[in-house]
């Protein structure tokens, strides 16, 4: 087919998203090993999904007992689904928690989320290979998928602020997702700007659902929902569906025009593999990422605290800007969508308890009444050298600081923390602690055998890359599904 960019105008956002997916599907060691990390951190997390019921009635196909030849199938379940709906399960599970990896800038997300997307169309690609005689993909192919979507959705967060006006992170998502997908497809450069183009066009959900008055389940599906129309849109490009060349940049009626009050969309850096060699792990805590520094040190404070709780005057947390915009809270939480997103909420947890997991969300937990009495005595303050670091290319610090006050004037130390145990400047001391939780995820939803099987394949970076996709995911169904 002949290019017609000579006589077309393309936006120029399209055209290098495109010509990156379809061109560099190749990268180093440090990219494809901590793709290796993001993966089976991710598939970690969306096991440990599989026990909260509000995730799990969500899960399936959308009419009962649809079924589908050579499927994608939704790991942890019994789940065959067709790969749009698949991906939505998938994407799901992993996002339920909050635990999964994070990309913090001018917009925030967690790339990993475009994994639901990636592995539906990985896994059915690959059962109708298999059935057709030819070879699947294998889970090197899911790798390299997974660094061009963390570059997509990460290098369009490090200048594009959706959410400063009022959209959610998940369309970068959808955007990553509809490229990558495509290509996995067998798309042409061509059919990659068309399907991006139609996920810009399809804009975002507003942030509604995560900040109060609103905060609710959809922010833990929405991911899910991003990633599945992502999917959606790349089947219609390979069916021919046109594109459009100037959905960012039409005057009046184009994205720049009229979600970002006429600002351009900026790619200020090529796409290689920056994002997924400097990603964010949640390794510890399944805390939203902007409070787990404030979190480690109000853990480190618990000891010193636990015993004199009834003489707590004051607990002063210095945080970032974006900390304090997003997840800082008063008065009345209405359920564990809202408190994880609370960083006051966290804090007191973190000081009661000396840890955090995802049932310190739950009903029962938060009837505490020493939470909402730490919170009331909590005061959040910007400190701008932490505002600046945030955003410093050369740090991409997440710093805050906690100190609590008696009422006899004495005071603790102030505990600073400027980079999360799942910060790149940590990965060392990270790494291990993430197979740990891996492990953990894990044996909440399998059997001790199916634990050990599934986490000795995974841990072997060379035999994991040549493996199968279908026989990857076939590791994570219910033992007698097994194939």
């Amino acid at each position: 087919m002949k290019d017609d960019r000579s006589v077309r105008q393309i936006d120029s956002v399209l055209e290098k998203i495109a010509d990156y997916v379809v061109e560099q599907t190749d990268f180093g060691e440090q990219a494809l090993s901590t793709a290796h990390l993001t993966l089976v951190d991710a598939m970690g997390c969306a096991m440990a999904a599989l026990q909260y019921s509000e995730c799990v009635k969500l899960l399936g196909p959308i009419v009962e007992g649809t079924t589908v030849p050579c499927g994608a199938r939704v790991p942890g379940t019994r789940y065959e689904l067709d790969p749009v709906q698949a991906a939505f399960n998938i994407g799901c599970t992993i996002r339920w928690l909050d635990y999964n990896d994070t990309w913090l800038a001018k917009e925030w997300g967690h790339p990993s989320d475009n994994l639901g997307g990636i592995l539906a169309i990985a896994d059915h690609l690959s059962r109708v290979r298999e059935a057709g005689g030819q070879s699947p993909l294998t889970v090197r192919d899911i790798w390299l998928a997974l660094v061009q979507a963390h570059e997509i959705q990460g290098v369009l967060a490090l200048e594009n602020s959706l959410n400063q006006h009022g959209f959610d992170h998940v369309l970068f998502v959808k955007i990553a997702t509809a490229a990558v997908v495509t290509r996995l497809l067998g798309g042409t450069r061509e059919q990659v700007q068309n399907a991006v183009s139609n996920a810009f066009i399809d804009n975002a959900s507003l942030r509604t659902y995560r900040h109060a008055p609103n905060t609710g389940w959809r922010k833990s599906w929405a991911a899910g929902d991003a990633t599945s129309r992502g999917v959606y849109l790349a089947y219609l490009a390979l069916k021919g569906e046109m594109g459009y060349q100037t959905a960012l940049s039409a005057k009046r009626w184009g994205f720049e025009d009229v979600i970002l009050a006429g600002e351009p969309v900026k790619l200020n850096q090529p796409l290689a593999s920056y994002v997924m060699e400097n990603i964010l792990f949640k390794v510890s805590y399944p805390a939203e990422f902007h409070a787990q520094t404030a979190l480690e040190a109000a853990i480190r404070l618990h000891k010193v605290v636990k015993p004199r709780l009834n003489d707590i005057a004051q607990v002063t947390i210095r945080t970032h800007e974006s900390a304090i915009r997003i997840i800082s809270k008063t008065g009345k939480l209405m359920n564990p969508a809202d408190r994880d997103h609370c960083l006051q909420y966290i804090v007191a947890i973190g000081l009661l308890y000396g840890t955090m997991t995802s049932d310190h969300y739950q009903d029962t937990v938060a009837a505490d009444e020493r939470i909402d009495a730490l919170r009331d005595k909590m005061s959040v303050v910007e400190e701008p050298r932490y505002s600046r670091d945030y955003l410093d290319p050369n740090k991409r610090s997440i710093a805050s600081s906690v100190q609590v006050q008696f009422t006899n004037g004495c005071r603790t130390d102030v505990v600073e923390i400027e980079y999360p145990i799942g910060h790149p400047r940590r990965r060392a001391e990270g790494i291990p602690k993430l197979w740990e939780k891996f492990y953990d995820n894990l044996s909440t939803h399998f059997g001790s055998e199916q634990v050990a099987r599934i986490y000795s394949t995974c841990q072997s970076f060379q035999a994991l890359q040549r493996m199968p996709v279908n026989q990857f995911v076939d590791l994570f169904l219910p033992e007698n599904q097994m194939m």
